[in-house]
């Protein structure tokens, strides 16, 4: 038999990378703004900020996502109430297909959240540095990275851009396939969706195993299988940092001290709630307080 190969097209290639961040930021943070010769985006992942692009203002919330085109200027400001939880990434593409996202607030769905925290987790095996640094200009590489880090982060990206534009153009643009999922795929993630939304209700609550369960039609092995599959950690475990993320929003927006933070989430004891807090976090509730207001008050 004589073959015959097919060069494979590439639509949309990104070969620079220029920063990646996660920040914490607090509800009075203000990034007094930049412009730069290459592509920019910003998604937060939980809170609201007010974001301005050029000349257009806009408010947004989780899930929502921003592009900044080469030399647009943009800043970013805390609303003064929430404190948001942010991913910012830069990069470099000529591709003719990221004229699609001039001008674009789209909202990102399950793969892509799950996406962007893969690149995240990648980045954090393969630079040197914090990720929560708004003024670093340089990614530095680690004298030990993880194998073909890199390359995966590339890939990563590519990948959440090209799914943007395949959900958000219509059937009748030319570069837009059908995005095809299996019914189990789907089932699953409107399943840990549903169950995410019940923890986010009863976040002030001491939840266990079985009203879980029971309030989610669902059983044990199949709970923490959901949930090991799609977040890494068990039930109970993932619903503690939900805990513990709720508890760092609330020492950025001032409002309350760490034993009224403590109270309100229902941890026993101010006492229990601090050894939670460290062991999820690596910091006590104070170190993690001056550590974000060493950030905020960084000089411009």
């Amino acid at each position: 038999m004589s073959y015959k190969s097919v060069q494979l097209k590439e639509v949309l290639t990104i070969r620079e990378i220029y920063s990646i961040h996660y920040f914490e930021y607090m509800c009075d943070f203000s990034f007094p703004g930049e412009s730069h010769d290459f592509w920019e985006f910003l998604c937060v992942d939980k809170g609201e900020v007010n974001v301005f692009a050029d000349e257009k203002f806009h408010v947004l919330k989780k899930g929502d996502i921003i592009f900044h085109k080469p030399n647009e200027f943009h800043d970013v400001k805390s609303n003064g109430l929430i404190a948001p939880n942010l991913v910012v990434m830069s990069f470099s593409c000529a591709s003719p297909v990221m004229s699609f996202f001039e001008e674009k607030v789209l909202k990102i769905s399950e793969p892509e959240r799950i996406l962007l925290a893969q690149i995240i987790q990648e980045s954090k095996h393969v630079f040197e540095g914090r990720l929560d640094d708004p003024y670093q200009e340089e990614l530095i590489r680690s004298e030990n990275p993880r194998f073909a880090g890199e390359q995966l982060i590339c890939l990563y990206l590519e990948q959440l851009l090209i799914q943007l534009i395949r959900r958000y153009m219509t059937r009748t643009d030319p570069i837009h396939p059908t995005i095809v999922k299996s019914i189990k795929q789907k089932a699953d993630g409107e399943l840990f969706s549903q169950i995410q939304e019940y923890m986010d209700a009863h976040i002030c609550e001491n939840l266990s195993i079985e009203q879980i369960c029971r309030s989610n039609s669902i059983g044990r092995s199949q709970l923490q299988k959901l949930f090991r599959t799609r977040s890494g950690y068990g039930a109970i475990e993932y619903f503690s940092r939900l805990k513990v993320d709720l508890a760092k929003q609330m020492i950025r927006e001032h409002h309350y001290n760490f034993t009224q933070i403590a109270d309100a989430l229902g941890f026993s004891s101010i006492h229990y709630f601090s050894r939670q807090f460290k062991r999820i976090t690596g910091m006590t509730p104070s170190e993690y307080a001056s550590s974000i207001k060493a950030l905020s008050d960084h000089p411009n």
